[in-house]
């Protein structure tokens, strides 16, 4: 706005700046209710213009004017300034304040306070370098040409130059830089030329999905739910049993390559081929949960749950007429022709609900109110028997680890910050149902073949033994817990605080984390083999399922407990699970 004030008779114009936007205060909404302050960016973005003036006075940085996201950015970074600048002008020196920016969208913010020489300690997190994931979706050898990229180059051919800016300027104006995966922290030592002070891995708060004892029950719930959608999904086709068949997925961001689609599906192929060379009667049924763009549901997906329910309500009808027939004639003390007791019309009842179509794909992500497979993600995850996760480019992969805390066993790959986190702090990761394929130093059909055995070992297991390794998986949850995994954001900050205030806060560099040599030993009955990473338990038949096998579970998860090597005290570990009395799973 501008102010006019009037001195001697004479009109003088100053222009003074006047900040109007809205600003929401609340809770957020998740366990621990913290303190939220939502900026508004649509209620500033008339200064757009002026704050790129700024950034580029600042840094040299230009923003395109058809990014939207990245103008955005700006407008939130410019604001967060603003406020930490009124914020810390008002606290003085007590307390001190740490500020933690997440991704290049918050990178603008960051820049402009430490370039404003705000009083503060700053913490930048990288949860995977731009740069990084649009090349790795260009199909290139990203691992093994690292040090080769012609940086400033392939930004620019991707148009992605000013982004790139924002996000390398950020890394190097914080006090602290961190990843969330040793794999991730080689990629921005590349492509950010700086090496992570700290890796802070992602945790998860595994309060939300603990079912205690029952996640067992909770499989077999799930699955049964499952199994109605799969009757429906190949009506008139489902020559296989049902009891004898697995369900896997495979869920993420549509990006073919980057989350491993294209090698899955051909590991599928040749698990399609070995079990049919082996004659194995186990069938497979993938799920592929990608959102991708679509207009509405496919008739044919809805035809196909209706269909379902037309057969059932159909063999409810003909059931009822049987047992009628049956019945008067049983009362009369005859045996019925069973050619005769149901006539023409009932036969072409079936017949119509048989001679139906088909269907293949259901364009809609999961949800509870969804008219074709009514679940919510974690549920139809619990319903699962095996997580498939073969990603290329994936600095952490939360998808594997909510299978882990839910129990359901799962590949990942030595390429994702999960998989690397799982070998270092587990001595056999597949002894517990994590699978680690290797991706970074085998040619991708080495990575398949392999892929393909974790696969099909899987698939010669048990009843039993699919039951014992949920146990286990689901006895790693400690392990992805914030409890634990929150000491590394600790560690960060308290850095971070001891280079913005060296004179108040001391911190050794080179001190190790107390986190270092943490680490899971093989499960107490799995024999000290190489073998036993392939099975978590000798194979036998089916019909060895409810044998008197030699497996206590509340005794080994006890006496690995007491086997974790830690250099330090948990704290209050958690209880010994006991078996309820009625628990089952498959």
């Amino acid at each position: 706005v501008d102010c006019a004030v009037s001195q001697c008779n004479t009109l003088s114009v100053f222009p003074v700046f006047v900040l109007i936007l809205q600003v929401h205060f609340g809770h957020w909404l998740i366990e621990g209710s913290p303190y939220v302050i939502l900026f508004d960016i649509a209620s500033a973005a008339w200064n757009l213009e002026r704050w790129k003036g700024d950034l580029w006075q600042t840094c040299n940085i230009g923003l395109p004017y058809h990014d939207r996201e990245a103008n955005d950015s700006l407008i939130l970074g410019s604001l967060i300034a603003w406020f930490f600048k009124e914020l810390t002008d008002n606290l003085g020196d007590k307390p001190n304040v740490i500020c933690h920016f997440h991704e290049w969208q918050a990178g603008p913010g960051l820049i402009l306070s430490r370039s404003r020489k705000i009083p503060m300690a700053t913490v930048f997190t990288t949860h995977a370098t731009l740069l990084g994931r649009y090349l790795c979706a260009g199909n290139t050898d990203f691992y093994n040409n690292l040090g080769r990229f012609n940086i400033d180059k392939e930004a620019g051919e991707r148009q992605i130059y000013h982004r790139y800016c924002l996000e390398r300027a950020a890394v190097h104006c914080a006090h602290v830089f961190t990843t969330v995966s040793e794999i991730t922290a080689v990629e921005a030592s590349h492509m950010l030329h700086r090496r992570p002070d700290v890796v802070t891995p992602n945790g998860l708060n595994v309060k939300k999905f603990s079912a205690m004892h029952e996640f067992q029950n909770l499989h077999s719930t799930s699955k049964a739910r499952i199994q109605e959608f799969v009757r429906g999904h190949f009506y008139g086709h489902l020559d296989f049993n049902l009891e004898k068949t697995l369900f896997f997925f495979i869920a993420g961001r549509y990006e073919f390559s980057n989350k491993g689609a294209d090698i899955f599906l051909e590991s599928l192929s040749r698990l399609n081929y070995m079990l049919r060379v082996h004659r194995n009667d186990v069938t497979v049924v993938v799920f592929f949960i990608m959102p991708a763009e679509t207009n509405n549901f496919n008739v044919e997906s809805l035809k196909g749950q209706a269909v379902r329910k037309q057969l059932w309500d159909t063999a409810h009808t003909v059931k009822e007429k049987f047992g009628k027939k049956l019945y008067d004639a049983l009362l009369k003390g005859t045996i019925p022709d069973m050619n005769s007791i149901l006539d023409r019309d009932d036969f072409t009842i079936m017949k119509r609900a048989i001679y139906a179509t088909q269907i293949i794909f259901h364009p809609e992500f999961l949800s509870s109110t969804s008219p074709l497979l009514p679940m919510d993600y974690e549920d139809f995850v619990r319903g699962c028997h095996l997580g498939v996760f073969p990603s290329y480019y994936e600095p952490w992969g939360y998808t594997p680890g909510e299978c882990t805390v839910m129990g359901i066993p799962s590949v990942t790959t030595n390429l994702s910050g999960f998989g690397c986190f799982m070998e270092e702090h587990v001595s056999d990761p597949a002894a517990y149902g994590i699978y680690v394929m290797d991706r970074r130093f085998r040619s991708a059909d080495d990575s398949c073949n392999q892929l393909t055995q974790f696969m099909f070992s899987f698939c010669q297991q048990s009843r039993r033994q699919r039951i014992i390794q949920r146990n286990r998986t689901e006895r790693l949850s400690d392990l992805l817990d914030w409890r634990y995994l929150g000491r590394f954001y600790i560690h960060a900050r308290h850095l971070a605080l001891s280079r913005a205030f060296p004179e108040k806060f001391k911190m050794d560099p080179i001190a190790p984390l107390k986190t270092e040599g943490f680490c899971y030993p093989r499960p107490y009955s799995v024999p000290p083999s190489p073998s036993a990473s392939v099975h978590s338990t000798p194979h036998h038949s089916d019909a060895e399922d409810d044998d008197d096998e030699s497996y206590d579970e509340d005794e080994e998860a006890e006496k690995d407990r007491l086997n974790i090597k830690s250099p330090f005290m948990l704290g209050a570990m958690p209880e010994v699970k006991k078996k309820q009395p009625g628990e089952s799973g498959n």
